[in-house]
């Protein structure tokens, strides 16, 4: 696929199909994603792969604790809430999957089923957390480092047919992610990735979510 291509017709996919996916061909997406920009060279990312019974584990105790009311223990942190313009792209998009889906406003059962789908790692085959070296904690290099090489991974997976989603619900119950995935002390949790082949008949993954203009997001200086 061309560079535009895959940039321009990348989405977010939320339904996938249980076909495995080969380890090599993950092998060969984090190969080419970590050519990724990387300030002064440091390379902080680190990615913990997991698929099958594991990775059930993990979706099986995320959701049970999140059910039960254990408070979610991100290690990465997690800012204030979204106000103002960005709540509104947030719940902007929300309204789009939800259209996508038929899940009317008030439909709770739906809704919460659909929360629960993010705690589950959208079903996908695989998960790809990405860590960051412990040492590097406080840098502002070192999650931007993580963005840029995350960035990478969902458009080479995309370029190769496989669909994608930045998430952080998965890792919400650090405790349980870092039990079954084996995660070195040394390893501050950031976000997951869920990763396979895309269901064709699921209809969030035709949404397509808003990007702002360019006039809006960009001010350009000493331009004629």
């Amino acid at each position: 696929m061309e560079f535009d291509d895959v940039m321009l017709g990348r989405r977010s996919i939320r339904g996938y199909r249980p076909d495995p996916v080969p380890r090599a061909l993950i092998e060969e997406i984090l190969t080419i994603a970590m050519r990724a920009p990387s300030s002064m060279n440091t390379q902080p990312w680190n990615f913990y792969v997991v698929t099958g019974e594991p990775l059930d584990r993990i979706r099986q105790g995320n959701t049970e604790r999140m059910v039960a009311g254990v408070p979610q223990s991100r290690e990465f942190r997690t800012g204030e809430a979204f106000v103002d313009h960005h709540r509104d792209r947030q719940v902007g998009v929300a309204k789009q999957l939800f259209a996508a889906m038929g899940i009317a406003r008030d439909d709770k059962d739906k809704r919460q089923d659909w929360v629960m789908r993010g705690f589950r790692q959208f079903d996908a085959p695989v998960c790809i957390i990405v860590t960051y070296d412990r040492i590097l904690d406080g840098s502002d290099d070192t999650p931007f480092d993580c963005g840029a090489v995350t960035n990478a991974l969902v458009n080479a997976a995309w370029s190769r047919g496989l669909g994608a989603v930045i998430n952080s619900q998965g890792i919400m119950q650090s405790p349980v992610v870092r039990e079954h995935a084996g995660i070195a002390d040394d390893q501050v949790i950031l976000k997951s990735i869920a990763l396979g082949w895309p269901e064709d008949d699921f209809p969030a993954n035709a949404v397509v979510s808003e990007r702002k203009p360019v006039e809006e997001a960009a001010v350009f200086v000493g331009f004629d």
